[in-house]
């Protein structure tokens, strides 16, 4: 990483985004052999991703070809205007990538599992228990982190402070805040 100073070093923090990111990008290899990025709801826990998907499509053709994926979450925190210079102006962020191998889930309970954890994410907690079968409707995706990367920008000084404040008060993100 070029910029040593916004890498994110500890493994909770990045775990952090992990979970609480609503959409991440799954980069995978296309049938050409270029890069194909798709914008996925997901779900994390315990060190593997978890994603649901039509049981055919580009997605599932992929990953059959080849399992090698590439995971990004981003989390946008503000937006920084410029007294100084129109063009002076930033964007503070917290993002990170994970890599691994993706695999269709066969075990009815992981999948079952998983989904669950993806309703709690998206709909909020209590949906209860799923249909027995709910599972055999979609495909359901796991990746195993094989090693990550986190980086991130909150700024320096007073404009930290202000960074910090806004995402420990929940407020709708990113917001847009006076630099210097």
């Amino acid at each position: 990483m070029r910029r040593q100073e916004r890498e994110i070093r500890d493994r909770a923090s990045v775990e952090a985004l992990f979970r609480s990111c609503p959409v991440g990008r799954l980069a995978t290899v296309g049938g050409d052999g270029a890069p194909v990025i798709k914008p996925v709801n997901f779900a994390y826990a315990d060190g593997v991703l978890y994603l649901h998907s039509a049981r055919e499509g580009e997605k599932i053709a992929d990953l059959a070809r080849d399992p090698r994926v590439c995971f990004e979450v981003d989390q946008p925190i503000a937006f920084v205007r410029s007294r100084r210079a129109p063009c002076a102006v930033s964007f503070l962020y917290r993002s990170a990538l994970a890599w691994g191998r993706a695999r269709l889930v066969e075990d009815p309970e992981e999948a079952r599992r998983a989904l669950s954890l993806l309703l709690d994410k998206h709909a909020g907690p209590g949906w209860g228990a799923l249909d027995e079968g709910a599972h055999r409707s979609v495909a359901v995706i796991a990746i195993a982190v094989e090693r990550w990367s986190g980086k991130e920008n909150l700024g320096a000084g007073e404009l930290r402070e202000r960074a910090l404040a806004a995402l420990a008060s929940g407020a709708a993100l990113p917001v847009t805040l006076e630099g210097p």
